[in-house]
């Protein structure tokens, strides 16, 4: 596993770094935002760890930024900031942890191994999906037609697309795509939102609500891939 530390304070990251490579981690270090979410959307890592107060560009849109080309990217930040507000941001941003400075090394390395076994189901990385008469592109958001146009789509959009690509001819039941695509725990959560998402899906890529041929729909089950 190889995890990218990005953080401007040079004692933390080396600690950080000291402390992960110990444990048999590869590691790559950005001590800056800029040059961290270009790290972070290229690719090689398995693992963010993420510093929010950064110079260059400030942590949450290295976040958002990393999120939006990379959904399955798993990021844990790494803040002095305790405040709830700045918590329930970077969660709404897509972090999948959060570690308030001071934190001990096994605290950390804890946090790191929860992380990496949840997200162990996301699937891989997915750059672009040809369908019958047109192209789902990852990377810019968007559903180009045969006939020049184009649709927007959401990150979630994106992620839960994804997620049914990666699992070919599997149903895949709601409880599951909230824990793989929302990240939330599906006890006492209304599942409906997904059969939303799923809609506004089928409508942007074309996919007939009626007779969906890329988004099925498999009673009792769930939802899966179909082309």
């Amino acid at each position: 596993m190889r995890i990218l530390v990005i953080e401007d304070d040079e004692a933390i990251r080396t600690g950080v770094v000291d402390t992960l490579e110990s444990e048999g981690y590869e590691t790559e270090e950005c001590d800056n935002g800029l040059d961290g979410a270009l790290a972070g959307v290229r690719g090689g890592v398995d693992l963010v760890l993420l510093d929010l107060v950064l110079p260059g560009k400030p942590g949450f849109d290295v976040l958002e930024e990393i999120r939006g080309a990379r959904p399955t990217l798993p990021v844990i930040c790494l803040t002095a900031r305790g405040e709830e507000d700045d918590r329930v941001r970077g969660l709404k941003l897509g972090a999948d942890d959060y570690v308030v400075k001071p934190f001990s090394a096994r605290e950390l390395l804890a946090r790191v191994e929860a992380v990496l076994r949840r997200t162990a189901e996301r699937p891989s990385d997915v750059r672009t999906l040809e369908l019958d008469g047109r192209m789902v592109d990852f990377a810019r958001h968007e559903v180009r037609f045969e006939d020049g146009r184009r649709s927007e789509l959401s990150a979630r959009e994106l992620e839960l697309l994804r997620y049914l690509v990666a699992n070919p001819g599997r149903a895949i039941d709601r409880e599951e795509l909230l824990k793989n695509v929302w990240r939330v725990d599906p006890r006492g959560v209304e599942t409906r939102t997904i059969d939303m998402h799923v809609a506004r899906l089928r409508e942007k890529i074309g996919d007939d609500a009626h007779q969906p041929k890329v988004v099925l729909t498999v009673r009792g089950k769930g939802y899966m891939f179909g082309s």
